[in-house]
């Protein structure tokens, strides 16, 4: 797990996009970070932040006769 501090209004879903190269974690850093969402919208300047890591796990594909 990495941490980091939020830049000037910063939201969870840019702190996560810059990380991680996408917004699909967004769920994974509240969950890692109790009371994160309080904050609000913006994250005040400085708010330390952990980065959990990313779960790989193996896509099945897309079957359209399932």
């Amino acid at each position: 797990m990495k941490t980091v501090r939020s830049q000037q209004n910063d939201t969870v879903d840019q702190i996560a996009f810059r990380h991680y190269g996408d917004s699909t974690m967004v769920e994974a850093i509240l969950e890692a970070n109790p009371g994160l969402a309080r904050l609000g919208i913006h994250l005040p300047h400085g708010t330390e932040i952990n980065l959990p890591d990313r779960k790989v796990t193996p896509s099945r594909g897309v079957n359209l006769w399932d």
